[in-house]
């Protein structure tokens, strides 16, 4: 067990170690087992962070041709579909004295470009620059270089000299895959092997935005339409069903808007909306891209601000700062007669704050509230609206 922790508040979390560590420790022990006969007990890598693991080895065989070995996905305290999954590897010798890197069983292959591009390459290139083509196996850059690093070790450990062909298996991951956001990105028949540093952070705001950019990398390579920003499940389910949109340019943000915004612009997106619920965009007219109410919860401030300039007098400013949701607020609202005047200020803020954050790129957004449905959208979300109908294709 992984001795690391991290605190997410006044939490002390234990971290855990990937898939991609999990993928390179088997390889590991698979090759040495190759070379030598034996397995070992654990397999000792390095990870891309800097961090010595050692991790127990389980069902090890040989048939003599190949030899196949797992290490168990540990996620510490991470909520991680993958926890506790057996990661195999298994390690054949080839002539040719390369070391290769596939997938197999349970591990998910690429059916769309755009995933796992180079630092940098949107901005070098027309399209992204591809690690992962179509075709191949959903192993991102860092882990196949962790296990092709790890194969090479064995190899040099044993003295020896030979070509390993080394190829991932996840005999339980094409069922847990469906748990995963693989569907999502257009990779089938199983999970990816993933992590850049090796390290699993409970609670990771770095897993969340990495995932992300990934989707809107595909979404990218796709074709350069505008892109549908939601940050969750309502606002991709309000814009299916009620602006009749088919969501094949949508992109799961949660709280990370301006991340979600800043990646976009990098990527070149023609255009971008953001389609959410008013108390999650209210924010955004205060200036807050981060909406995580732990970050900031000034919803009632924020409306109750705008209220203010739109003419609701005192009773009713007391009334909205005590309110529980902006649901329960938008009645007062309309009761107290401000409600249009109210939206349509928080919109210009909105707006005023999304042009700063898109740097020229046209940007736009739609208020709803799931009782009233639309409240309004800023004035140039009806064009990407449009452009958002015409460029997408069913998924």
């Amino acid at each position: 067990m992984l001795e690391r922790y991290v605190y997410c508040g006044a939490q002390r979390l234990r971290c855990g170690y990937t898939t991609g560590s999990c993928a390179a420790a088997a390889a590991k022990a698979a090759a040495r087992m190759l070379l030598t006969g034996c397995a070992p007990i654990e397999s000792v890598i390095e990870t891309p962070g800097g961090v010595r693991l050692a991790l127990p080895v389980e069902a090890a065989s040989f048939d003599g041709k190949t030899a196949r070995c797992a290490v168990r996905k540990d996620a510490g305290d991470d909520a991680d579909a993958t926890d506790g999954l057996l990661i195999f590897a298994c390690v054949t010798a080839e002539p040719d004295g390369l070391i290769s890197v596939d997938g197999g069983n349970g591990v998910g292959r690429v059916t769309r470009p755009g995933l796992d591009q180079p630092p940098g390459a949107a901005a070098r290139v027309t399209r992204p620059g591809l690690d992962q083509p179509p075709g191949a196996a959903a192993i991102n850059r860092v882990p196949r270089e962790m296990i092709a690093r790890a194969a090479r070790e064995a190899l040099g450990d044993c003295g020896m000299e030979t070509g390993l062909r080394v190829v991932i298996e996840v005999p339980q991951g094409e069922q847990i895959a469906a748990r995963t956001f693989n569907p999502r990105l257009g990779i089938v028949g199983g999970i990816s092997i993933l992590g850049t540093t090796g390290i699993v952070e409970p609670m990771s705001e770095t897993a969340l935005v990495e995932t992300i950019r990934t989707e809107l990398g595909v979404r990218y390579a796709a074709g350069n339409g505008p892109v549908l920003l939601t940050p969750g499940n309502y606002g991709e389910t309000f814009a299916r069903r009620a602006l009749r949109l088919d969501l094949s340019r949508s992109v799961l943000c949660s709280n990370y808007i301006g991340e979600a915004i800043d990646h976009a612009v990098r990527l070149r997106f023609s255009g971008i909306l953001l389609v959410g619920h008013i108390g999650k965009l209210v924010k955004l007219a205060g200036g807050i891209f981060e909406t995580h109410s732990r970050v900031a919860d000034a919803r009632m401030e924020i409306l109750t601000a705008y209220a203010a300039r739109a003419g609701a007098d005192r009773l009713l400013v007391k009334r909205l700062l005590d309110c529980a949701t902006t649901d329960e607020a938008l009645g007062l609202l309309e009761a107290g007669g401000v409600l249009n005047d109210t939206v349509r200020f928080i919109l210009q803020r909105i707006e005023f704050h999304l042009e700063r954050r898109a740097g020229g790129i046209p940007v736009g957004a739609v208020l709803f509230s799931n009782p009233r449905g639309v409240l309004g959208q800023t004035t140039g979300a009806a064009a990407l609206l449009e452009k958002l109908r015409q460029t997408e294709e069913p998924i």
